[in-house]
């Protein structure tokens, strides 16, 4: 285990060893108790001006349209002014103002949610105490409204802070802990999404993984006795540790007693970073809590549903862009020679092979040409990736920036060989040279879009696409598919990756 590794490499472990009395005498002076970083206190007050702006605009609607006009003396007009201050102060009561749901992860527009819930139980308690004679929009419309209006502002302040933490702004400063390959991979992962506003400034490891840590990470590092000593030093306020078998009960409960009071928050990467949170669940036994993995799903109710809902609007949006693709169809054959239609055999779900259709967007003759290009090759797998590829027409080029040149695969998910979310449709030759890992992909159907098109497209390299279609396998649901949808739209507006 990662405690005894230690203790057998260094004899004793000062960083754990908490004098006897008061555990918190063995926390340096330095790490006192820390308020809250600036930006949080700016952000937490922009997001409750909103919301108590939100209130008053949702109460002035419905006062200000009553029969009659305004009424000050009126149980509605207390009502709303009794929102702009309620409001705010529920959200609050419900988390929604913590800093930890901040940017990341739909925990915070379930707590807007919940806020929600409360404050219609709240207005329909008093009012049936104390009698109260509310309008009904104020209650059906409005207030439903604000909640709506107040996820939509979240949403709003969230790709603005997302914006921000890009840049390294509004970030939290972490320290990692662990065994050497932990660490590197969790930094790297970090890193790489940095949207999620953690900045690791420091890493502290085993003595015989130091070298290779500090070389590859590229931040500072130190032994496992260090991390209060780093958290000090590079004003940290987050310290996380990588868990697995290795990393002892007793090793994080010394170290959270010796951060009580510190303000720093302690996080456990669980070891299991690509399943999703809905498949895992604490399941206590004897006192004793058990992290429980559901098996990933491939069969049942949910797939019937996905592919009615894929078929319905493949159906509908086959019917509303059909005046689209037909001048698409008509550019392509009006500026080039050859088949409007590009068709190519891929691989789906279970292995079986299909046609896949695109509009054209290369020279007739692009296969023959793929030879000479191939040392321009970018990529570092099984795919063929070139930048400006010669073979492409202007007008593909302009089809390839928007996507456009992929709904005729519209086709395809309404045949039932696609999906519109799934792992990218592979090449025969491509899937020859799978090992038993990647061919996972193939145990749902390949998607219009997926993980990897909103996470770069072709910038992504060979590994980092897999690991996106592989994270879909294991933890594909309705939920996650429609948020797919939603941020497809705004990838390929940005049109990263897409050559």
């Amino acid at each position: 285990m990662l405690l005894e590794h230690h203790q057998r490499s260094s004899g004793a472990l000062p960083l754990l060893d908490a004098p006897r009395g008061s555990v918190a005498a063995s926390r340096p002076r330095s790490l006192g108790h820390r308020a809250s970083p600036t930006w949080v206190r700016k952000y937490s007050a922009a997001l409750a001006a909103f919301e108590a702006l939100a209130a008053a605009v949702a109460g002035a609607a419905v006062v200000f349209t009553r029969p009659g006009g305004l009424d000050t003396s009126s149980n509605l007009f207390w009502s709303a002014l009794v929102l702009v201050v309620g409001w705010p102060v529920l959200l609050g009561i419900s988390g929604a103002h913590s800093e930890r749901v901040f940017g990341t992860g739909s925990d915070e527009y379930r707590r807007v949610g919940r806020a929600g819930f409360l404050l219609l139980a709240i207005t329909g308690f008093i009012s049936y105490a104390m009698v109260l004679e509310l309008s009904r929009a104020f209650v059906v419309l409005a207030m439903p409204a604000l909640v709506v209006v107040t996820a939509i502002g979240r949403y709003a302040a969230r790709c603005y802070l997302r914006r921000l933490r890009s840049v390294g702004r509004c970030t939290k400063r972490v320290v990692v802990v662990g065994r050497g390959g932990a660490v590197l991979e969790l930094v790297e992962r970090l890193q790489r999404e940095n949207y999620a506003g953690l900045k690791v400034v420091a890493a502290c490891t085993t003595l015989t993984d130091r070298v290779r840590v500090g070389e590859e990470a590229g931040v500072p590092v130190g032994s496992l006795d260090d991390v209060i000593a780093f958290a000090g030093r590079f004003s940290a306020d987050t310290i996380a540790v990588t868990s697995a078998s290795e990393t002892a009960a007793q090793y994080l409960r010394q170290l959270s007693w010796q951060l009580e009071g510190t303000g720093i928050e302690l996080l456990v990467a669980p070891g299991l970073i690509e399943v999703a949170g809905p498949r895992l669940h604490i399941r206590p036994f004897e006192g004793l809590p058990l992290l429980s993995v559901e098996q990933p799903c491939f069969e049942g109710w949910r797939r019937v549903v996905k592919g009615g809902v894929d078929r319905a609007v493949a159906g509908f949006a086959l019917l509303l862009l059909a005046p689209v693709m037909a001048i698409i169809a008509l550019a392509v054959a009006c500026t080039s020679s050859g088949p409007v239609l590009f068709r190519q055999e891929r691989i789906g779900i279970n292995g079986r092979s299909f046609t896949m259709l695109k509009f054209r967007s290369m020279v007739a003759d692009a296969d023959r040409q793929l030879e000479r290009l191939r040392q321009d090759n970018i990529s570092d797998g099984l795919l063929f990736k070139i930048r400006a590829d010669p073979r492409i027409t202007p007008v593909g080029r302009w089809l390839r920036r928007l996507s456009l040149d992929e709904l005729p695969q519209l086709f395809n998910i309404l045949g039932g060989s696609m999906s519109l979310v799934g792992p990218r449709p592979p090449l025969p030759g491509e899937v020859a040279n799978y090992d038993s890992q990647v061919s996972r992909r193939l145990l749902v159907k390949p998607g219009l879009t997926g993980l990897w098109q909103i996470s770069g497209r072709s910038d992504l390299p060979w590994e980092e696409s897999v690991r996106l279609d592989l994270r879909y396998v294991e933890n594909w649901s309705l939920a996650l598919d429609l948020l797919i949808l939603w941020k497809t739209g705004r990838a390929v507006l940005s049109r990263n990756g897409a050559y």
